[in-house]
């Protein structure tokens, strides 16, 4: 077990060296993220001035600037570019065999490898989220309790463990599927609205809104947003979290499972 789990971590270790050599196109990307902020930014301001109300479902105008600004730390853990079309280009293309003849498991050396991914993102966007963070303070009450900034946190881990195994989950289905763009796509497309990326779920009516909030993916967007601002407290945040819990435990078992049945049908020729 000790060996097993120094073998992923060396794989994390040398995955996190290969992805700070590109530190440059993190920031880079970082930055040019914050130009569709601007532009969501001025559209609530002409919303809230438009329906000339300080408050649409809770939210005041800060608060929802704020939460479009917590929405982006949370994709920054919860988001796996690549990650299910990669699976699948793999398993179409044959490239699936070394992990097949090294005593590497896949979805582990994938999880090592995003692990990697993650944490040299945080370490080379950190300065301009901190300088976005530093303009827009205003925007913030000021920090939760710490008990509420340790959930916060928890939420954060527990959308990246989400947003990776429902990834993975999907790219699988490249070995009963020879194309899966197309499904990804309108996947994704669903994912961006239905997981509070683009406005809280709580302005949708009541019933909708409830059923979202049922679903895996307003763990990768809306949840920890939500718990930060003090909008889910008490019994449904805990109701939250075991909802969340639930999820992470399925997708997980369901990507080992799919990973399973996936081998036993797969065929591979060729060096």
């Amino acid at each position: 077990m000790a060996g097993s789990f120094r073998k992923y971590l060396n794989i994390c270790r040398v995955s996190l060296s290969e992805r700070l050599a590109y530190r440059g196109d993190f920031i880079l990307a970082t930055v040019l993220r914050f130009l569709p902020l601007l532009t969501t930014v001025l559209l609530w301001e002409a919303i809230f001035a438009g329906s000339e109300k300080d408050e649409l479902a809770g939210f005041t105008y800060r608060n929802m600037i704020a939460y479009l600004l917590l929405v982006h730390i949370s994709r920054m853990f919860s988001s796996m570019p690549g990650l299910s079309t990669g699976i699948a280009r793999d398993i179409r293309h044959g490239d699936i065999k070394k992990y097949l003849i090294q005593p590497i498991d896949m979805i582990g050396f994938l999880l090592a490898y995003r692990v990697a991914h993650k944490l040299a993102y945080i370490a080379t966007s950190g300065i301009p989220y901190a300088g976005l963070f530093a303009v827009c303070h205003g925007y913030f009450d000021g920090l939760p309790e710490p008990a509420t900034l340790g959930i916060y946190v928890a939420t954060l881990f527990l959308g990246f463990v989400i947003g990776f195994f429902f990834e993975t989950m999907m790219g699988m289905l490249g070995f009963w599927m020879l194309e899966v763009t197309s499904l990804l796509y309108i996947v994704n497309t669903i994912n961006f609205f239905v997981s509070g990326h683009m406005f809280p779920l709580d302005l949708l009516p009541g019933p909708l809104a409830s059923v979202l909030r049922a679903l895996p993916f307003p763990y990768l967007a809306y949840f920890p947003a939500a718990v930060f601002l003090e909008k889910i407290t008490g019994p449904a945040l805990i109701e939250g979290l075991l909802v969340g819990l639930a999820w992470a435990l399925a997708f997980i078992l369901l990507s080992r499972w799919l990973h399973t049945r996936g081998l036993r049908r797969y065929s591979a020729f060729g060096g």
